[in-house]
């Protein structure tokens, strides 16, 4: 390998004896390739260091908490070059990726065209299922959406189908934010506020009359009461995504959650012309010091009045914001499940709605053990 190409290991491998996470299952020791780790991606890649895996980040500028981190090797340069070449940096069980979606996708593109098992997160525009047909002839395999939402909703979701039978009715609203109004914006981005500004522009898909069809984001919005926090505004996002089509239903919608008065700001900038991106970005930042939470409801009805109903709540910890954690937890513990079970997913594109029972059982039995709140029916096997 040319020695352009061969990023020196700023951290490698440390005698530092470090808590590991509590863990349902052990999964044996791989060699991990994490691309891009920001927010939600430099907790992925340190949980999967604490669980003993060998991670590789491919980053130009990673966030300080994995740098020098133990297990952790950091190989600088620009991810989406480094994607083509892996294997010439380490050995590839299986990779990661975490880019922000305008760029993500770029990722996904170069990935599907190797002989490697991917775990998506970047939820780009442009979803990794168009490729298909190509991962197939490639022999890839793909899942992607693997966070909270899109991610355990897909989960319990299909759970909901599994026992109910189509859909009457399903409704996911999530949101993360400061536990109370801060004024301003009253809000601040736990993951890359470009894609924060992509949810609020993306024309929102959703299934009404039994059919997918396409209405403008921030609409339908309405007021709910979340508990411990009470009244917050919910509007309609564009993050259904491949549960359009694999789970029917009469009406479908998801939902993202903020505190009153945000979204309307958010409008009346749009409208008036005045809403600059690059000010969002810095008024967005995310600030570590603030208390905030993550929430989550999924309602399913089935067409005999039958209702499940499951809320998630999360609040951080000294491991990472609530966000962070509540997102790549689910997104560790797919790794580890496939890791557990190289033939778990065959080649091609997988939603996360796929994944067995079992498997959606034991990432929630760990999401509790580790102090996530989940409340709800749980998953029958």
């Amino acid at each position: 390998m040319p020695s352009i190409k061969a990023s020196p290991l700023e951290a490698t491998k440390s005698p530092t004896v470090r808590p590991k996470y509590v863990a349902i299952f052990e999964s044996p020791v791989a060699s991990i390739h994490c691309i891009g780790a920001g927010l939600v991606g430099s907790y992925v890649v340190c949980r999967l260091a604490d669980r003993g895996h060998d991670v590789h980040v491919h980053d130009m500028n990673p966030r300080p908490r994995v740098v020098g981190y133990p297990g952790v090797m950091i190989h600088h340069g620009d991810a989406l070059d480094h994607c083509s070449e892996l294997n010439e940096y380490a050995e590839v069980d299986i990779v990661v990726n975490m880019l922000p979606g305008d760029i993500g996708k770029i990722a996904m593109n170069t990935l599907n065209e190797q002989n490697y098992r991917t775990v998506d997160l970047s939820f780009s525009d442009e979803t990794p299922d168009l490729h298909d047909e190509k991962a197939r002839d490639w022999g890839t395999s793909i899942l992607w959406d693997v966070g909270i939402a899109p991610g355990l909703s897909n989960m319990l979701l299909a759970e909901a189908y599994r026992r109910l039978g189509p859909l009457a009715k399903a409704e996911v609203r999530v949101g993360g934010n400061p536990t109370g109004p801060t004024g301003g914006w009253n809000y601040m981005a736990p993951f890359s506020p470009k894609d924060v500004i992509a949810e609020y522009t993306r024309p929102a898909r959703v299934i009404r009359d039994g059919e997918e069809v396409i209405l403008p984001a921030l609409t339908e919005r309405h007021m709910i009461d979340v508990p411990e926090h009470g009244q917050m505004e919910a509007f309609l996002t564009d993050g259904l995504r491949s549960v359009l089509s694999s789970i029917p239903a009469v009406e479908m919608s998801e939902y993202t959650v903020r505190w009153p008065g945000h979204i309307q700001r958010f409008i009346d900038e749009r409208n008036a012309g005045t809403l600059d991106e690059d000010e969002l970005l810095r008024e967005w930042w995310y600030d570590h010091k603030m208390p905030e939470f993550t929430w989550m409801e999924v309602k399913a009805e089935g067409h005999d009045g039958t209702e499940m109903v499951w809320r998630v709540a999360d609040y951080g910890g000294d491991d990472g914001s609530s966000m962070a954690r509540s997102t790549g937890m689910v997104t560790a513990c797919c790794v580890e499940e496939w890791l557990a079970d190289p033939e778990m997913l065959p080649p091609g594109v997988h939603a996360p709605e796929v994944l067995a029972p079992r498997v959606v059982a034991r990432i929630i039995q760990t999401m509790r053990t580790e102090r996530v709140r989940i409340e709800g029916p749980d998953i029958e096997l």
